[in-house]
């Protein structure tokens, strides 16, 4: 039993902690985004200027094209008529025309470089494009599921509230049962119990006095012994009713609750039930019937109990396919925000109303009373022909 029990703090510890991993993770994957993003645009400015330096290097290089091919004319000519001109004219120009060669070499072998760099960011801006788009998704897909998550994280505690409660309830069960048992036990032995035993000592006793007195006075003893039977028939039928009134079973359902309101109405002096039906009574399933008496008999219970009610309305309305259940009363009413341990009557009659499937709504401010209403859907497989 232990084994299968739900540890509703631990579900919402690992709740927690699952949206603060993604909400951390979230926040690495934004931070690699923006490092991505820095490292781009400054990629990009490095392009910039390496593409101004090939364009330095290209027009430099064309001047200095220009100028290697002149030099090589004048070194030919200087070559060509070597007698007129003199030795150092003849160095000068194989100078000039070396010079302007390396220098051309030179110039060249840079633009080759500046080139390779400016492919090689081109090929790494790329990459870290590549990289932001998908980490830009990402962030976009983690932040739609935090979103989800947090949005729907009322629902989430909701839901593993409705769970505690029902973890709860069926604690609660066992213990109602157990003190119904008791209760069950008490009302015996303080009831029908101690008046049977009156009634053998009263039996003794009228024997006695029948030999003693005569059968006047014996008469007159066996008359306070039928009464005394009599309330102890009452007793036991009013115990037996509690349990399960068999009339439900012989007269329906609006028959049941009309006679359970005058019986409260003995039991509770000064209480008023002011019952009402409208519509033409169907005979529903046996369980279906004793769910719908539970839900009005708790409601009238609540109302008296709990409410300090003096009147109580219940009005059953019976359409094509519905029933609709209205108990008002004029109590004191309660907070509705404000769960207390009288919720577990609440909860009770949300679980039949569920499994009935059908809706329970609640209207009360405190010094204003209460107003509970029913609607249960009337499924053909639940009527009776």
């Amino acid at each position: 039993m232990a084994e299968n029990t739900i540890d509703i703090q631990k579900l919402e510890n690992i709740f927690d902690n699952m949206v603060n991993v993604m909400d951390q993770s979230k926040n690495d994957i934004f931070t690699i985004s923006e490092q991505s993003r820095q490292a781009f645009q400054e990629m990009q400015t490095e392009v910039a200027v390496i593409k101004e330096e090939i364009s330095r290097v290209i027009t430099e290089g064309d001047y200095l094209e220009d100028m290697t091919r002149h030099s090589r004319r004048r070194l030919a000519d200087v070559s060509k008529n070597f007698m007129n001109y003199s030795e150092e004219e003849v160095r000068q120009a194989y100078e000039a025309a070396n010079d302007l060669l390396v220098r051309l070499s030179i110039n060249r072998m840079e633009e080759k470089q500046l080139r390779v760099r400016r492919d090689e960011l081109d090929r790494r801006i790329a990459a870290l494009l590549e990289t932001i788009d998908k980490a830009d998704h990402l962030v976009n897909q983690v932040t739609t599921v935090i979103t989800y998550l947090t949005s729907d994280l009322k629902k989430v505690g909701e839901a593993l509230e409705t769970a505690r409660q029902k973890q709860e309830f069926a604690i609660q069960i066992i213990q109602a049962q157990e003190e119904e048992r008791k209760r069950l036990s008490r009302d015996i032995h303080d009831g029908p119990a101690q008046m049977l035993a009156n009634v053998l000592l009263r039996s003794g006793l009228i024997e006695k006095t029948f030999t003693e007195k005569g059968p006047n006075e014996a008469l007159s003893e066996l008359h306070q012994l039928k009464e005394m039977v009599r309330n102890a028939l009452l007793e036991v039928r009013r115990i037996i009713y509690d349990l399960r009134p068999m009339a439900l079973d012989d007269l329906g359902l609006i028959p049941t609750l009309r006679k359970y309101s005058s019986t409260v109405m003995e039991y509770e002096k000064g209480s008023s039930i002011h019952f009402m039906n409208n519509g033409t009574e169907k005979r529903l399933e046996s369980n279906i019937e004793v769910a719908l008496f539970r839900l009005v008999q708790e409601c009238i219970s609540n109302a008296l109990k709990h409410g300090n009610s003096r009147d109580v309305w219940v009005k059953v309305e019976w359409l094509r396919d519905t029933m609709n259940i209205v108990v008002k009363d004029n109590g004191k009413g309660f907070d509705l925000t404000q769960t207390k341990d009288k919720s577990f009557g609440i909860i009770g009659m949300r679980e039949r109303v569920e499994l009935l499937k059908g809706e329970m709504k609640i209207m009360s401010t405190i010094g204003n009373g209460t107003t509970v209403l029913f609607r249960i859907p009337l499924q053909e497989n639940i009527i009776v022909e």
